[in-house]
């Protein structure tokens, strides 16, 4: 059961500095520093050296911002709602959900609240599918609930439907009840206004997207300008937006091999346009066949969602 705790159980005094309340929170100290100005969230002190100091307060509260943006919540619905809260001088419930616990008393694996999304999912209970994602965003990171948690899931009820234990309707319910809640979170954070900007989505007659999705995410939540394309995507169109507007960087991705094989070339047909944009692809595709790696010319981001957003930040470097 949620529980509340008064804004004066937890310590104001400022002993953090923002970059070690990034490292706790998983929060840009830009994005810190841009939620201060646009918000007026938090008040740190100045240290002697005019360094910004936080306090244990201010890390609950971003933490809080943070969950809420996981959950969908747009910033400025996460920020009206926990002033309101503050101002009757209590922390909102949702920092202070208590993670489902085994006999033990430890957190439950991912594998559990994946197993409890898959049974909401193909019964179509809406409700408590909902509940799971809420608890798991409560527990785990963003890249554990995508690759320990959803991904899983939907391999697991992907595989019901191939045996012809599931129905092709709930297959589909599962699929977009997924993409509704990860559109939500990518629309959540905000969006970089300035360069670079980086173009993501998928190959030609490709329409699994999940995994780009995520991607896209992962990436805007980072700090980075991101445009979503969707699935399908057209080469002749893209590389005429790409022409006009100038990304730094297209990245592309595959589940299906043959949509695979159509990035073959794209990356020369972007060498046409001066600065030419990096060109990068990912896909579970091209973990299982590595050969197509060597097909398509342009840069791998990797096998994982960890390995590609990591990937992403050292080229733009």
């Amino acid at each position: 059961m949620p529980r509340y705790l008064t804004i004066s159980d937890i310590s104001d005094e400022p002993q953090f500095s923002i970059k070690t309340v990034s490292k706790q929170t998983g929060i840009l100290p830009v994005t810190i520093r841009a939620w201060e100005r646009r918000f007026h969230l938090l008040a740190p002190r100045r240290a002697d050296n005019r360094y910004r100091m936080y306090s244990e307060r201010d890390v609950v509260l971003l933490k809080w911002i943070q969950a809420s943006l996981n959950s969908g919540l747009s910033i400025s619905k996460a920020v009206i709602s926990l002033k309101t809260n503050l101002e009757k001088g209590v922390l909102p419930e949702i920092e202070l959900e208590t993670a489902p616990t085994n006999e033990v008393g430890q957190a439950q694996p991912p594998t559990i609240y994946a197993e409890r999304l898959y049974k909401a999912l193909i019964v179509h209970d809406d409700t408590e599918a909902d509940n799971v994602l809420q608890a798991a965003h409560a527990v785990f990171d963003l890249v554990a609930v995508f690759e320990r948690i959803i991904m899983p899931c939907l391999f697991e009820i992907g595989e019901a439907w191939r045996m012809g234990n599931l129905s092709i309707t709930s297959e589909h319910m599962a699929s977009s009840f997924i993409k509704g809640k990860l559109m939500s979170l990518l629309n959540a954070y905000p969006n970089r206004r300035h360069p670079p900007v980086i173009l993501v989505g998928c190959a030609p007659f490709e329409q699994h997207e999940i995994g780009t999705l995520m991607m896209a995410i992962l990436l805007r939540r980072s700090g980075q300008r991101i445009e979503y394309l969707g699935t399908d995507v057209p080469l002749d169109d893209l590389l005429d937006y790409a022409r006009r507007e100038h990304p730094t960087m297209i990245i592309l991705s595959a589940v299906i091999e043959q949509n695979a094989l159509e990035l073959v070339g794209f990356n020369e047909r972007l060498k046409s346009i001066k600065p030419a944009p990096l060109f990068a692809y990912g896909g579970s595709c091209f973990n299982r066949n590595p050969i197509l790696q060597e097909k398509v010319n342009g840069i791998f981001l990797g096998s994982t969602l960890n390995e590609a957003v990591e990937h992403t930040h050292n080229l733009l470097k």
